[in-house]
Parts: structure tokens; sequence; C-alpha cells
């Protein structure tokens, strides 16, 4: 992914979490209604103080037993209405919260599926996830507890502080000193906590990319033995998530601390003063004890200042790091064509599809450095096949991720029977082609589920068809046939399986067009025979282009485009190239295997 920035940056929390206000405006009126009660109910803890007044320069100073019990009996209900109105503020708030979080969570997966796959080549999965989990359930905590009381216990202090100074002004100004270095302090505290935050909340999804290719990768570790490394890895990058969670720890504890000494300086300072002025006369004893109960009431809303403070840097930071990818920008289509009819009428006429000198250049790489492919002209006519043979590194798999339009061109056009398609709504772009990748992609889903996904509306005879022509029998051997669990990633079944069901997504919608990149490489030679015998029937009926690397899967086609560092070099018959190209006739010879690497080609890499 992209480096993050955990230092402290130039950023407001406040304007963080404003943000979160088009998700949290729908429930406003529950959040309201509970943060109204939640108030009442804090601000019912203030007339504590008057009772006790009342019991101490009454009752009490009169000998009355029965005006103390009665007191007593006031105090008893007080408690249990504030307990009670609490309950309701946590009921009041719980549903709707959840469904802010879930709204959430929906919203940036949707989004996800929308970017484009220059954003998922550069950012790492982990990070992804941890953005839709961990930091989505930490905006959750603030809204459901921070927010409110933020709001109730500074209504809470300030109610306090004019009842504090409504009672004995002296000594309320003497509780107000603390007011400037306890700002100042929340101050320092915020700017430090909020670098440390964004630190935390990155390494955590740096730990979850771990865990997850952990997972994915469980075959190549235990087969090569490096689970002690990658146990060693794990363990670097969990003690440098303890060691910030330690730094925040630190900082809340001190922030903590001196939140309460100072108040309780200031208490302690009022109590001497005012215990002299009940001396001297000036103040009764009831009045003290209030006074003295009205600023113990005070402590929790003041002490939790640092804490809430915390949460809501978190909660902010995890805001920064939910939109840093909502922000991202989507694909976007030109969509000029009107109407599904118009879209699947194209131009009117069948011309197949076209390269017209297309270039290509990750958006990330570096300005002076060649591009992927450079003027790429190509005219695959309709109903032909051709295939795309070239060196490790060339640009053949790169050349196939443009026509879907996962990429981009970067210069030139692609057409298909004359439409560009940059002028057609990508949903139905992916609607005519179809495609097949050499890395198999399975889906925690049954295979039927699996293949279907290749053509929306699909059923069982288009389903029959397409595993009869990827040769994959092995489905009615599965305990449930086609209704069987693949598991994750398809790693219950063998390469060669999962690249037969993925060959069978590609051709089950019958495409107009499609792109295939190297399908049979994990193929046996017999099961490639048969594969490729049944894939005659499918490409006689639909324009392909096909990457190839072996002489039997460029036998599938009508001619033949030798790619060499990005650009197109030859173009004709396999029996042509072997005549005309040296570079063609070793490549076919099979010694193009030790090729270095030229012009760097993600997909070849992936």
């Amino acid at each position: 992914m992209p480096e993050t920035d955990s230092a402290p940056r130039d950023r407001s929390a406040v304007r963080s979490l404003l943000r979160l206000w088009p998700y949290v405006r729908p429930v406003r009126a529950r959040l309201f209604g509970a943060a109204f009660v939640a108030v009442v109910a804090s601000c019912l803890s203030l007339v504590f103080p008057f009772v006790l007044k009342w019991i101490v320069d009454g009752p009490v100073a009169d000998g009355n037993p029965g005006g103390v019990w009665l007191g007593a009996v006031f105090l008893l209900v007080l408690g249990v209405v504030e307990a009670v109105l609490f309950g309701i503020r946590r009921w009041m708030v719980a549903r709707p919260l959840a469904g802010v979080e879930a709204g959430m969570r929906a919203d940036l997966y949707r989004h996800l599926q929308r970017l484009p796959m220059a954003f998922h080549d550069r950012w790492a999965s982990g990070q992804l996830l941890s953005r839709g989990t961990t930091d989505l359930m930490t905006v959750r905590m603030f809204l459901a507890f921070p927010l409110t009381f933020l709001l109730v216990n500074g209504v809470t202090i300030l109610v306090g502080f004019i009842i504090l100074l409504f009672q004995e002004w002296s000594l309320g100004l003497v509780l107000l000193v603390p007011v400037i270095p306890m700002v100042v302090l929340c101050s320092l505290f915020e700017s430090k906590y909020s670098g440390v935050s964004r630190l935390s909340q990155d390494q955590v999804g740096d730990l979850t990319t771990v865990v997850e290719e952990s997972v994915l990768g469980i075959r190549i570790i235990k087969g090569f033995g490096r689970h002690r490394s990658q146990a060693v890895a794990f363990r670097e990058l969990s003690l440098k998530l303890r060691g910030t969670e330690l730094v925040k720890a630190r900082l809340l504890a001190a922030i903590w601390a001196l939140i309460t000494i100072l108040p309780e300086l200031a208490i302690g300072a009022a109590l001497v003063l005012g215990t002299v002025q009940v001396a001297d006369g000036v103040l009764s004893a009831g009045t003290l004890v209030a006074f003295l109960s009205t600023a113990l009431a005070l402590r929790w809303p003041v002490e939790s200042i640092g804490f809430l403070l915390a949460i809501s840097q978190d909660a902010a930071t995890a805001a920064d790091r939910y939109f840093e990818v909502m922000d991202a920008p989507e694909e976007t289509d030109a969509g000029t064509l009107a109407s599904p009819k118009a879209a699947a009428d194209l131009s009117g006429t069948a011309d197949g599809l076209r390269f017209e000198g297309v270039a290509f250049r990750y958006p990330d790489a570096a300005a002076d450095s060649p591009p992927v492919l450079a003027d790429i002209t190509l005219h695959i006519r309709p109903g032909e096949t051709m295939a795309i043979v070239g060196a490790t590194g060339s640009g053949k798999t790169t050349l196939t991720t443009l026509v879907p339009r996962l990429h981009e061109v970067t210069g030139g056009r692609i057409t298909l029977d004359g439409a560009d398609i940059t002028a057609l709504p990508r949903e139905r772009l992916r609607e005519l082609v179809s495609v097949a990748f050499e890395e198999p992609t399975l889906f925690s889903a049954t295979v039927g589920e699996n293949v279907l996904m290749g053509a929306a509306g699909a059923g069982e005879a288009e389903l029959e068809r397409a595993l009869d022509t990827a040769q994959a029998g092995f489905v009615g051997e599965l305990p449930h046939g086609a209704g069987t669990q693949v598991g994750e990633q398809g790693l219950s079944l063998s390469g060669g399986q999962r690249q037969r069901l993925a060959l069978a997504r590609a051709v089950v919608g019958e495409p107009r067009f499609l792109v295939l990149d190297d399908p049979l490489s994990a193929l046996d030679v017999h099961t490639e025979t048969l594969v490729e015998a049944a894939l005659r029937r499918v490409l006689a009926r639909t324009t392909a282009l096909v990457v190839a690397h072996r002489p039997s899967t460029v036998l599938l086609a009508d001619r033949v485009a030798l790619l060499s560092e990005g650009r197109i070099t030859a173009v004709g018959t396999h029996h042509e190239l072997l005549r005309s190209s040296d570079e063609y006739a070793w490549l076919m010879s099979g010694a193009g295997d030790g090729e270095p690497v030229g012009a760097a080609d993600k997909g070849d890499h992936a």
C-alpha cells in the first residue's frame, strides 16, 4: 500500500469526525434523544448535594431521625432514576449505531468493487480488511459512548460549576484555578496521541496482512518449512504493535494522572478554606457538605476527559483511514450507449477486436521508465482466434487486462466491432468480453456458483455444457457434484482442476469476445488434448485473444502475434513465424523459459 504518515499531521480530529455525519444523519433523532436522556441522568447527580445540604442543615441539626430517613429514601429514588435513564440511553443507541457500522462497511465493500485495478495493485489486502473491521468498530464505539459523553460531561461540568459558584463563589474560584493548565495539557496530549494512534492502526493493518498471507500461503510455508521464519516475522510485527500500544498507554496514564491530581489538589484547597469559613461561622456545615458533594460529583466528568479524548483520537484516525479508501476515485464510465439494445448492436458491423496504437504504462511507474506496451496495433477478425506469444515480461498478461478495462490504456484505443471500449459501460463491456487468467481464482462457494459467475441468468444446461468444454468431469466425482463447496481460494482442488473451472466460467455464457491467459498451463498432456478439442468448438463461435506459451496452445489460433519488449514484432500463422522469426522459433523450442525478464510486466509476475 502507499506509505502512511504515522506522524502527527496537520489535520483536525473534529473535521475528521464530522465526515461521519452523512452516516449518522438518518439516526440523529435517536442519538440526540439518547444524549438528552444522558444529560438529564447526569444532572440528576448534581441534585444529590442539595438533598445532603437539606439533611445536614435540617434533620441532622434538629435531631430529627425521620427527616434523615426521608432524605435517604429520596436519594435512593434519585439513584434508581439515574440508573434507569442511563440504561434507556444505552438501549436507544445500540440498534441504530449497529446499523451505521453495517452501512459504512457495506459502502466500503461496494466502493472497493468499483475501484480500478491500479488501486488494488498498490494496497495490501490486510490494510483494507482492517479498515472494514477494527477501524469501523472503533468508530461505532466512539458514536456509542465518547460522542455522547463528551456532550454530557461538558454540560455536567458547566452546570456543576455554576452550582458551585452559586453555593459559595470564593470556593468555586479555587476549583477553577486548574482549568488553564488542564486545557494546555489536553492540547499537548491530543497532538502526541494522534500520531501514535495512526501508527498503531497502520500496524494492525500490517499484522492483518501477514496473517492473511500466512493462511492463504500455508501450503508454501509448510512445503518449504518456513513456519519458523513466518512466526519470527509475525512476532516482530506483534512486538512493534505492542510497543506502540504501550506508548499509547503511557500517554493515557500520564494525562489521566495529571487530570486527576490537579482537581484533587483544588478540592483539597477548597476543603481547607471551607472548613476555616465554617469554623468562623461564615459558611454553614450543610453548604460545605453540598459544595464538596458537588465537586466530588464532577470528578468523573473531569477525570474522564483524557479517556474520552483518547477514544476520540482513535476514532478520528479510524475515520481518516476509512475515508482514505472512500476518497479514492472509482472507475468511470463514459456510457455513451443509450440502452442495452444499443450496446448489443454496438456499431452494427462485425469488425472484431482491434488494438489501434495502444500504449500502457502503470500509474506508479517512474516517469523515465519505458512503457509496458507501446504502439500495439492488431486486428483480430470476427470469429478469429489470435495467439499472443512472447518471453516472460514482454507484456502479454498486461495486454489481456486492457480488453475488459481492468487497466486503462494510456495511449491509443481498443474497439469491439467498431465501438471504443471506453464508450461502453463497464457492466456491458464485461458481458461481451469473458476472461480466464493463468492463475485461477475461485471463491468460497459451490462449484456451480463459481462457474455460473461467468454468465448472469445461466442455468443447469449452460453449466453442464461449460464443464464439458473444460473437461471438468471430475466435478461429478465430488461429494455433492456441482453443489460441492470448493473452500477458500479453491485450495481443496488441484491446480489443474481450478484452472478447468476457471475456463468453464469463461465460456459458460458463450461470450462474443474471449480473452484467455495461458488457460491450459496447469493441465497434463492428455487432459490438455481433450480440452483443446472441446475448446476449438467454442473458439469457432467467438472472437478470441489467447496468451500461449506452448505450441499445442498456439495451434488453437488462426494467427499468432509475437510480442517482444512491449511491441508487436511479427504477425502470421504458426508455420509462417517459425520460418520467418528466429525469436518465435526459439520461444516455441522451449528455450524461452530462460529468457531474462525485459520490460516489467506486473501481470506476468502476479
